[in-house]
């Protein structure tokens, strides 16, 4: 079976990790095989190591043991991942078959999110950052991405859009 992912991206507060975990339980539910990575784990340092490429090269690693043990869908997390698909689909080493998600919320209720969970000094600075990622995310995301807005919408709802998307509940 070739491999499958699904990137979903967004700015913070549009339910990127709220949506993979009702994916995975919907999923699971099902019995379908699968993995959930959040991408912003892979690395998260001081200082920034992005220039290494270390997200792809812990990706790969990653996947190379998910790979081994029989895995070949994939649940990938991250902000601005619909804006690299091909770079994070290259790392998995497999040629997966590619599905991509942007997230969207408006500013209202992605600052209405954030503020249930983010405190501290900077919170207008960090709310004011967030709402120019969205704009950007929008303006760069490739237009083949689907747009899924989050919006007065349950999390239930918006993960069977998207397992319906997969094709995963039916294969």
């Amino acid at each position: 079976m070739k491999s499958e992912v699904l990137f979903v991206g967004g700015r913070s507060g549009v339910g990127k990790s709220s949506v993979a975990f009702e994916l995975h339980a919907q999923l699971t539910a099902l019995k379908v095989k699968h993995c959930v990575i959040e991408g912003d784990n892979l690395d998260l340092a001081f200082p920034q190591p992005w220039e290494h490429n270390l997200a792809e090269r812990n990706l790969a690693a990653i996947w190379a043991n998910y790979r081994a043990l029989g895995y070949r869908r994939m649940i990938y997390t991250n902000t601005v991942s619909v804006r690299f698909t091909q770079e994070l689909a290259a790392a998995m080493g497999d040629s997966p078959r590619i599905t991509a998600v942007l997230l969207t919320a408006d500013d209202e209720t992605a600052s209405a999110r954030l503020l249930r969970r983010t405190q501290g000094s900077d919170l207008r600075e960090h709310l004011d950052r967030n709402n120019a990622a969205a704009r950007e995310l929008e303006l760069l995301t490739p237009r083949w991405v689907h747009r899924c807005p989050t919006d007065n919408r349950v999390v239930q709802d918006i993960a069977a859009d998207l397992l319906r998307l997969t094709g995963w509940a039916t294969n």
